[in-house]
């Protein structure tokens, strides 16, 4: 069913800090997008065989503001996996007893594709996200 690790989330605490690291590291960068439904801005950098997606607050209300009063430097935010058929994917996750995060079922996400998140408490303490190719 997962078909690849499409990209880790970094929450970052200074958004061209982090973009300027990567990208020294030979990272191609995006430009940022704001995604005011999900409370956050979000850079994309590409590597030859992986992304990471630099993920920073917009304002205090945003959910990822707690997760960085918490870890002030930034860290881990996510696993994003790739799967051919998101539909299937929820039914699988919900028959093993997996909650998926809002009931509205999948949204599009920074990629523009449908995406839906597990609750942490049920994949060993991360926050997963899967991304219908």
């Amino acid at each position: 069913m997962i078909t690849w690790l499409n990209h880790i989330a970094i929450a970052v605490p200074d958004l061209a800090e982090a973009t300027a690291r990567y990208e020294l590291f030979g990272g191609k960068v995006s430009e940022p997008q704001v995604l005011v439904d999900e409370g956050v801005t979000v850079v994309v950098v590409t590597f030859p065989n992986s992304k990471i997606e630099l993920l920073h607050p917009l304002g205090e209300a945003s959910p990822l503001a707690d997760y960085l009063a918490k870890h002030p430097r930034g860290g881990v935010h996510h696993l994003c996996f790739e799967v051919e058929d998101i539909d299937a994917a929820s039914t699988l996750l919900r028959s093993i007893n997996c909650r998926i995060i809002g009931n509205s079922g999948p949204k599009s996400g920074a990629h523009g594709k449908p995406v839906i998140f597990v609750d942490p408490d049920d994949f060993h303490g991360a926050l997963v996200e899967f991304e219908q190719m």
